[in-house]
């Protein structure tokens, strides 16, 4: 366990070694943004105003006493969205899609030898694949949960306004009510600290698969399951340290 940790972080170091032009990262940058984070878009949109749905419904259901205001509905919707569900749910969802894609993508240049063709011409291979896959991880994640808080929020709006458990009003008032600014900067943190962690995990996983076509897809599994436990993980501390 202590020698694959230490592998890991020599495996960081390495991703500041020598790089090629800034050129050639921007527009590698910007490759991965659009296969990260634009191709996600509609998985996140889809779960997250499912989850806000749900969490309004579920939230009514069991504010049954007449002292609690109905408004209480849409303030816990939204502070469940910001404060947990949002960032981490999304983050998990995204460890799935994009943590298992990196894992494969680079297990298969390495089986198939192509990061060894690249190391052969001279180019730091870790930097050049895996480092625009982070900094695209850490840019594109907190917009992406950003996206997923506002459409939670909306689908409660949606599934409480239209069963009739909250009126338009009180689910208006209830978003408004007690609202905290630094929950939003709390939100932007996580996302942002999930995504390196989802990313460099899914990268170390892949770039050192040895073996075959099977290998590949353990790695992959292995990415999933080793990203989930480090958001969880990383999820706990941030709220100690940050709340």
């Amino acid at each position: 366990m202590i020698s694959v940790i230490g592998k890991y972080f020599l495996f960081l170091g390495s991703l500041f070694g020598k790089g090629e032009k800034l050129s050639v990262y921007w527009r590698r940058f910007m490759e991965e943004s659009v296969s990260i984070g634009v191709s996600s878009i509609f998985i996140v949109a889809i779960v997250s105003t499912f989850i806000g749905a749900v969490s309004c419904i579920q939230t009514a259901y069991n504010l049954v006493s007449p002292i609690i205001p109905v408004s209480t509905v849409a303030l816990i919707v939204r502070d469940m969205q910001i404060l947990e569900l949002a960032p981490t749910i999304t983050c998990i969802v995204l460890a799935g899609k994009v943590g298992s894609n990196i894992a494969s993508e680079l297990g298969t240049m390495r089986i198939t030898e192509q990061i060894d063709a690249l190391e052969v011409m001279g180019i730091n291979s870790s930097s050049y694949l895996v480092m625009p896959k982070v900094l695209a991880a850490m840019f594109t994640f907190p917009m992406l949960v950003i996206l997923a808080a506002f459409l939670g929020i909306f689908g409660g709006y949606l599934a409480g306004t239209l069963t009739g458990v909250i009126t338009e009003r009180d689910y208006l008032y209830g978003i408004r009510d007690s609202f905290v600014p630094y929950n939003l900067f709390f939100m932007c943190v996580k996302p942002f600290v999930f995504g390196f962690l989802i990313a460099t995990i899914s990268s170390y996983q892949g770039f050192f698969t040895k073996g075959g076509a099977l290998e590949v897809g353990k790695a992959s599994t292995q990415a999933v399951t080793n990203s989930c436990i480090s958001v969880l993980i990383a999820d706990y501390l941030l709220a100690q340290l940050l709340l």
